[in-house]
């Protein structure tokens, strides 16, 4: 993707496309997620108090981090708000894939995040959640929630060296976000 024109043309084209699953919202509900897909649940502290957690929605909310993880963000608006979309750049330079998104919901007062779904051309088909909150003793927790299963015939063949690297992108969000809140 060159240029803004081109980025442009692609986000109004994802804003039309559908998701590639039925589950929408399963990740921000309580309970069990999806049968059928691989599931992941990562959690930190990532900071105390109302400060904390202020500049951990900021961060969060302004994709700073999935940029902190190493992704490249083209984001239809630089604020996660509900149907926003993006395209997601994961992996290194030519062997990298766009991983095209939408914002399915997001979360607030108590509980302050989004969920973003997946659209056709990303390599596997699912949901994330992104969650910060905070605890009664003034922990500002940080989970990442996610069901998917193979997309492409690429993510296919991967199997297992998928799900690790999708654990392991999970385990950079976190690090990335308590990173952002810790330089403050």
């Amino acid at each position: 993707m060159n240029g803004p024109l081109l980025a442009g043309e692609r986000l109004a084209e994802l804003a039309l496309a559908r998701l590639t699953y039925p589950e929408v919202g399963a990740t921000l509900r309580k309970g069990p997620l999806p049968a059928g897909y691989g599931h992941l649940r990562r959690r930190a502290v990532v900071g105390q108090g109302v400060d904390d957690l202020d500049r951990a929605t900021e961060a969060l909310l302004g994709w700073a981090v999935q940029r902190g993880a190493g992704m490249r963000v083209v984001p239809s608006s630089p604020v996660v708000l509900p149907a926003v979309v993006a395209d997601l750049r994961v992996g290194p330079g030519p062997l990298s894939l766009w991983a095209p998104v939408r914002v399915v919901d997001v979360e607030g007062p108590r509980r302050r995040g989004f969920a973003y779904g997946t659209l056709a051309g990303h390599p596997v088909t699912g949901e994330e959640s992104f969650v910060v909150s905070l605890g009664e003793d003034g922990a500002v927790t940080f989970t990442v929630r996610a069901f998917s299963r193979p997309d492409t015939a690429l993510a296919r063949v991967g199997g297992a060296v998928g799900r690790k690297a999708q654990r392991l992108v999970a385990d950079r969000y976190l690090a990335s976000l308590e990173s952002l809140v810790r330089a403050r």
